[in-house]
């Protein structure tokens, strides 16, 4: 290999203070770094403004140990790989780093790189760059990421009350791409043509529309840059850089500043299971497998054509944990839902007999990657507490959402993917058969409190001819919808925390596409109003969800739920109460999974008293044929289902019907409990 020969032209005393200029590295940053706990290493790596001795100019450094020689290449030295070496400050670790006066915040780069080994030379976007070029481009831009002037206080003093176990937490999934466009004429273009909203544009329209929904968070498909649009975000090739598709990083610390001020959480999907093999990015990032595990077996999912990080190598988790930080720490994200865990939990993966490696004891666990999740949850409860991490884990790992002192892995909650697969299925099947598969919707009480559970409906059932949601209901059209809003009413009764996907809330028909907006217009006339009623009924599901302490002080602790009756498969109904510590606060959740009307229907319900309807999810203004339960339900003194009391309602067809106890009725035995 053909090295060139490396000079600088910066002019006169600029190239002097460019080779005197002194590391930004202690010994001690050094060591952090090589033991895999430096989590504010993205200070020093990167590119940042600096003065040496009186002239301003970008520090640049980046971990390259394989390489024989690195330079700084862009718009401000024509690309040239010779202009701007860097030098190598620690030959152990591999930092390279250099000082170029004169350049400024907006400057295009990359680093250009020869290996030593293979004759390999490539041209590489910085791995810790803020920034990046609009895709299809792909050079990264040097950013100054401590411009905006937070005015959240309000919202981070009160975050660990808002986001504790037993607080209600209802979240909207996003695809900041496509839950809205902005139609745009151009002068040469279709008027049908569409642009994204920008971050600011999106601060403002989706905190109205989430906050009049009472979600308490959204939660985003990936934001760090990523250049395939058909990836949704999962395939980032820049971890640190907010995508530039819709603005620049101080436009998303904007973004998330407002959702704070309208006390709303924000949630960020972060992917640290894969990345892609762009050639720009970090595979192969100094002509050897610098951040994947070169035996393929290990460090290539096949199916995803993507590369696995190497979890036992220091550096790659310290980069990791960091970015991590970097997302809670310097854009106040209040937490982040980690992707593909499962993928990370297993050698074996999505891959054959003779495609992985087995673990030093023979087993299929990832030993490294499991040390790495739990590493990554110690780092971020104690240096951001208040903040969550929410596993996507789709097997039955134990302790995914239990503290690592006891074995566990860490995180915050799990979704539960089993509770999604078993209600999606029932859901689909003909009410008619519904009896004989009674178990789908019970068997998850099973297992409830094994974990602290988020129950998903996500973007991932939504796509790939799986059909929307409303499209997944079985009957006619009213059928579908009641379908739903019952569905949604069990959910909400659940134990555990609430994920919609953007357009389930009002039932759009199209599978969601990332390249279309929603069909907002279904919200609007002349659209059938069953659209907007659905829309209003998962408003009110959410007001009752945020302000009943029955469906939240005890969600997850198996005292907050108690089946009334998990038997009457004939019928396809089941009933069940929701509690917290008072009783006052019960809840009684009665669903009707099959098309006929029950009335007369006998309930037992643990306290004597009045009830009535908090709400009914067959009522006239939610699309439903009416059948309410307008006058209160006195109890009477007849045992049934284990409880002492009971009452006779009115179950409508395909429903959710939500009781309380009034609490200015009842004597004895009643008021003794409320003293108590």
């Amino acid at each position: 290999m053909t090295i060139p020969q490396q000079h600088s032209d910066v002019p006169g005393d600029r190239q002097s203070v460019a080779q005197d200029a002194p590391s930004i590295f202690s010994d001690f940053d050094l060591y952090l770094f090589g033991q895999g706990k430096h989590f504010q290493i993205y200070e020093k790596m990167g590119a940042h403004p600096r003065t040496v001795n009186g002239v301003s100019g970008i520090h640049f450094a980046v971990w390259a140990p394989n390489a024989l020689t690195v330079s700084v290449i862009g718009d401000f030295n024509n690309w040239a790989r010779h202009t701007n070496p860097m030098h190598l400050r620690h030959q152990d670790l591999g930092v390279w780093e250099c000082f170029i006066p004169g350049i400024k915040i907006g400057t295009m780069y990359k680093y250009a790189i020869y290996s030593r080994y293979n004759n390999y030379a490539a041209e590489k976007a910085d791995p810790y760059g803020f920034a990046a070029e609009l895709r299809p481009l792909t050079a990264s831009i040097v950013a100054d990421i401590h411009q905006h002037q937070w005015q959240d206080e309000a919202w981070m003093q009160e975050r660990s009350q808002r986001q504790q176990i037993s607080s209600p937490i209802s979240i909207y999934e996003v695809h900041l791409g496509s839950w809205r466009h902005v139609p745009e004429r151009y002068i040469e273009g279709n008027p049908e043509e569409h642009r994204f909203l920008t971050y600011r544009e999106l601060a403002h329209a989706l905190a109205v529309y989430v906050k009049d929904l009472g979600f308490t968070h959204i939660e985003l498909l990936p934001v760090a840059e990523y250049p395939y649009d058909g990836s949704w975000g999962y395939q980032i090739t820049g971890y640190y850089a907010p995508t530039s598709r819709f603005g620049t990083p101080e436009d998303f610390q904007y973004f998330v500043d407002y959702m704070h001020q309208q006390g709303i959480g924000v949630l960020l999907d972060w992917v640290p299971a894969h990345f892609p093999k762009d050639g720009h990015a970090l595979s192969y990032f100094d002509g050897t497998h610098l951040y994947e595990y070169a035996d393929t077996r290990k460090g290539e999912h096949k199916e995803w054509g993507t590369l696995v990080f190497n979890y036992g190598r220091s550096e790659v988790q310290n980069f990791l944990i960091a970015n991590a930080l970097f997302w809670l720490r310097e854009y106040h994200i209040d937490g982040l839902r980690v992707d593909a865990v499962a993928s990370m939990l297993y050698l074996d993966y999505l891959r054959k007999p003779g495609e992985w490696v087995p673990n030093q004891y023979g087993g299929r666990e990832h030993l490294e990657a499991v040390d790495f999740l739990r590493k990554l949850n110690e780092a971020v409860y104690a240096e951001q507490p208040g903040t969550l991490t929410v596993a996507e884990e789709s097997t039955s790992w134990p302790l995914v959402s239990r503290p690592t002192y006891v074995g566990g892995l860490g995180f915050s909650m799990k979704w539960n993917m089993g509770w999604m697969h078993d209600m999606l299925e029932y859901m689909h099947l003909d009410p008619v058969f519904r009896r004989y598969h009674h178990n789908l919707i019970t068997f998850s009480l099973m297992y409830a409190y094994s974990e602290n559970f988020v129950l998903p409906l996500s973007h991932d059932e939504v796509v790939h001819v799986k059909g929307s949601l409303i499209n997944k209901m079985p009957g006619d059209l009213w059928q579908r919808f009641a379908n739903l809003r019952a569905f949604f009413g069990y959910m909400w009764g659940h134990p555990g925390k609430k994920l919609l996907f953007m357009g389930g809330e009002f039932g759009q028909w199209h599978e969601w596409n990332f390249a279309e907006s929603l069909d907002w217009h279904l919200l609007e006339p002349p659209s059938d109003p069953h659209h907007a009623q659905l829309h209003d009924y998962l408003r009110d599901l959410n007001e009752i969800y945020q302000h009943e302490p029955g469906l939240n002080v005890l969600d997850c602790d198996p005292e907050g739920f108690s089946w009334i009756d998990v038997h009457d498969s004939d019928n396809s109904v089941v009933s069940f109460m929701r509690r917290s510590k008072n009783p006052d606060d019960t809840l009684i959740f009665v669903c009707n999974f099959t098309p006929v009307p029950r009335l007369g229907y006998r309930l037992g319900v643990p306290l004597a008293g009045e009830y009535f309807e908090v709400l009914n999810s067959d009522a006239f203004r939610y699309g439903g044929s009416g059948l309410e339960n307008l006058q209160q339900m006195p109890s009477g003194p007849i045992y049934w289902q284990s409880c002492p009391n009971s009452i006779l309602l009115t179950l409508p067809p395909l429903s959710t019907v939500i009781l309380k106890r009034r609490l200015d009725v009842g004597k004895g035995e009643d008021e003794d409990v409320r003293r108590k």
